[in-house]
């Protein structure tokens, strides 16, 4: 199982969902970073469970720091912090010990790890350990803040419904701070009623509902990135996937590229008031060739239903071999996108540190 991820700066996850903690380790930091805790703290209570729309699954999800700061500075250590899991339910699960839930890892994971694997709440595979995603992230958001580095996120669409998509010029990162504010975090207000009321609708059907979350990073140096495996794009999908649900990650003007004609894609430089090269228009999302441009970096991140839904699905008994029928107990989201938002800010927040580290060697940044 590969629970690392980074180059410069490594993370690596740990802690199962119904175990006594998940947790995270940052190795590589460099020395000398304040982090405000309190800070991490806020940016950890956005994707916490318990809330309106959410699952009921209380959680406090506070982090304890066991290495890696002194006088709340990063000291050159591994910054290791632990978050205990308290509101697990285990015995939800006893009936579907041997049925494999649909679109869950249940089944590849049994057989994989020979029976021995942790499906209890999804285990190593649940979105319980995205708290610990979203602690690492919140640290490696206060120091590329520090480097000019700014990103946000907000719910661009809950299935039929959508929100507006940012400006992909867009210079001022103030709009990041409203979004985190909102809950939901939609730029249009309305459309963000209009998403909630989608996902009541699901709930009370029994069902769930997929959605998208739109992510915007700024000032980002051009050329970060070593393509051709280890490009931009590269990195930030590989952090990206490692959030449960997401299934697709754009960039730019994604799929919607493969409909258009060279004449209409491409994005034409010129220098700006500052000397700087830019585009006019920005459908490359502020990558070209696996490397950062400068432009504002845009990606989508595609997230399916909650596949835990109480209507009745078909599976199989993997002991007795014979078809069976199950509804899923428990305590789910009815639309797991909602609170995957800061979970995207927090896994690019990664990926994009671990490149900026990285750039500093070819003087970039």
């Amino acid at each position: 199982m590969s629970c690392e991820f980074g180059s410069r700066v490594r993370v690596t996850l740990f802690g199962q969902s119904h175990g006594e903690a998940v947790g995270a380790v940052l190795d590589g930091l460099p020395a000398g970073e304040a982090i405000d805790l309190d800070q991490a703290q806020a940016f950890l209570r956005r994707r916490a469970p318990g809330q309106a729309h959410a699952t009921a699954r209380v959680e406090s999800d506070i982090p304890h720091v066991l290495s890696g700061l002194t006088d709340g500075h990063t000291c050159g250590a591994p910054l290791c912090a632990v978050i205990e899991n308290h509101g697990a339910n285990s015995r939800d699960y006893d009936a579907l010990r041997d049925i494999p839930r649909p679109m869950h890892a249940d089944y590849p994971a049994r057989v994989k790890f020979h029976g021995q694997a942790d499906l209890r709440g999804g285990g190593v595979y649940s979105a319980r350990l995205t708290a610990a995603l979203c602690f690492a992230g919140a640290v490696c958001l206060q120091i590329l803040a520090r480097r000019g580095v700014r990103l946000g996120a907000h719910l661009l669409r809950v299935g039929e419904e959508e929100d507006a998509s940012f400006d992909p010029l867009m210079t001022d990162p103030a709009v990041f701070n409203l979004l985190a504010a909102r809950s939901p975090a939609v730029l249009d207000e309305q459309a963000g009623a209009r998403m909630l009321s989608a996902i009541d609708a699901a709930r009370d059907a029994g069902d769930s509902l997929g959605g998208a979350v739109e992510l915007c990073a700024l000032g980002l140096p051009a050329g970060l990135g070593e393509p051709p495996f280890d490009g931009v794009e590269n990195r930030l999908s590989q952090a990206l996937y490692a959030i449960p649900a997401v299934k697709c990650v754009e960039f730019g003007a994604g799929a919607a590229v493969s409909r258009l004609r060279g004449s209409a894609h491409n994005d034409a430089f010129y220098y700006d008031e500052a000397g700087r090269v830019r585009t006019r228009t920005n459908r490359h999302g502020g990558v070209l060739g696996g490397m950062t441009t400068g432009m504002p970096l845009l990606l989508t991140c595609h997230i399916k239903p909650t596949p835990s839904i109480a209507l009745p699905q078909e599976s199989v008994n993997l002991q007795t071999h014979e078809s069976a029928r199950l509804c899923v107990p428990g305590r789910h989201d009815p639309c797991a996108a909602l609170r995957a938002v800061p979970c995207v800010e927090a896994a690019a927040a990664i990926a994009l540190l671990d490149l900026y580290q990285e750039g500093l060697i070819d003087g970039i940044g």
